[in-house]
């Protein structure tokens, strides 16, 4: 969390991070598992509902997570609106974009999170324990 002065006013920044991860599998392999809602579910181990399509809506980890795909381009970034059920109704959509990098033997994942309700630093670690670990041991086994 960050604070910003202006003037005699003090604001409280968002919360953001960045992750960076290597699978083992083409970016194509990546990006089409990301927006499919089957291979979503079996890569994460939660029932997902995706869109491959900008403008439509996703949830994700039996509906904790949810958003709307903002802009997508194949096989190398995902932008969306992403919230989960901890978000307080007049919480803003935090942004969640994922850029992928071919690399020798699979591709690199950047994952930015921004726009984070302040103090809401559970996320980081969520994405470790809750996507990185599963989809780690998913392609993995490919």
């Amino acid at each position: 969390m960050y604070n910003l002065w202006e003037g005699n006013q003090c604001y409280l920044m968002k919360e953001s991070f960045e992750l960076t991860e290597f699978f083992p599998v083409s970016a194509a392999v990546l990006y089409q598992a990301w927006l499919d809602s089957e291979a979503h579910s079996k890569m994460t181990g939660g029932e997902a509902r995706c869109s491959a399509k900008e403008g439509e809506t996703f949830t994700a980890w039996n509906q904790y997570i949810s958003g709307r795909n903002i802009s997508l381009i194949a096989d190398e970034k995902i932008v969306q609106s992403w919230r989960t059920t901890q978000f307080q109704e007049d919480d803003e959509d935090s942004e969640l974009t994922i850029l992928l990098t071919e690399a020798t033997g699979g591709c690199q994942m950047r994952l930015i999170h921004t726009n984070i309700p302040e103090g809401q630093t559970q996320y980081k670690q969520g994405w470790l324990d809750h996507y990185f670990g599963p989809m780690k041991g998913y392609f993995g086994s490919k």
